[in-house]
């Protein structure tokens, strides 16, 4: 039988609440605030909830968007989908000189993702955004307006899909 100091013990357990931290510590508090599923041309993509501290919910408060993928994607996929819908926002102040650094902070991020995958991005205002996949950190982005560009794909004026923005922000069914 091993026998541990109690010093042991707290390190230990030191240890596994770092190992268990993830994006519910860069929200404090946070409460669903919405879900829905997102489909494209019948195809079910994924299951997105929006979790945030504050209700309603407010773009300048921290906040996480939570995918989980019902069909395989590969990164490049992903990135370039994110790069257009991005494009796409009226509010999105994006310029052509930010696109390279914004697509390497993506592909730093995004990883080729499976039915049941996990990916969550976090919103971090004045700071930027930070990414987990699976419960585990990929990458940090530093620009706040690449974050908030990023986040306007789901919940900006111009979303891809006005319902789901809704149901995300709670304005809409739940789903």
């Amino acid at each position: 039988m091993i026998r541990l100091h109690r010093s042991s013990y707290v390190l230990l357990l030191g240890i596994s609440l770092i190992c268990h931290a993830g994006w519910q510590d860069d929200v404090p508090g946070a409460r669903l605030a919405g879900q829905g599923t997102f489909s494209w041309f019948g195809f079910n993509l994924y299951h997105a909830r929006l979790w945030s501290a504050t209700s309603p919910f407010e773009f300048d408060r921290p906040f996480a968007l939570e995918l989980t993928y019902r069909r395989s994607i590969s990164r490049e996929r992903l990135v370039n989908t994110s790069m257009d819908e991005m494009a796409r926002q009226t509010s999105c102040t994006a310029r052509k000189s930010n696109e390279a650094d914004w697509r390497a902070g993506m592909q730093r991020a995004f990883a080729d993702v499976s039915s049941g995958d996990r990916f969550t991005g976090v919103y971090l205002p004045e700071t930027g955004a930070r990414f987990y996949l699976n419960g585990r950190k990929t990458t940090d982005i530093n620009d706040p307006a690449f974050a908030r560009c990023f986040f306007a794909i789901w919940l900006g004026v111009d979303a891809r899909s006005p319902e789901l923005r809704a149901e995300l922000i709670g304005k809409g069914r739940a789903g």
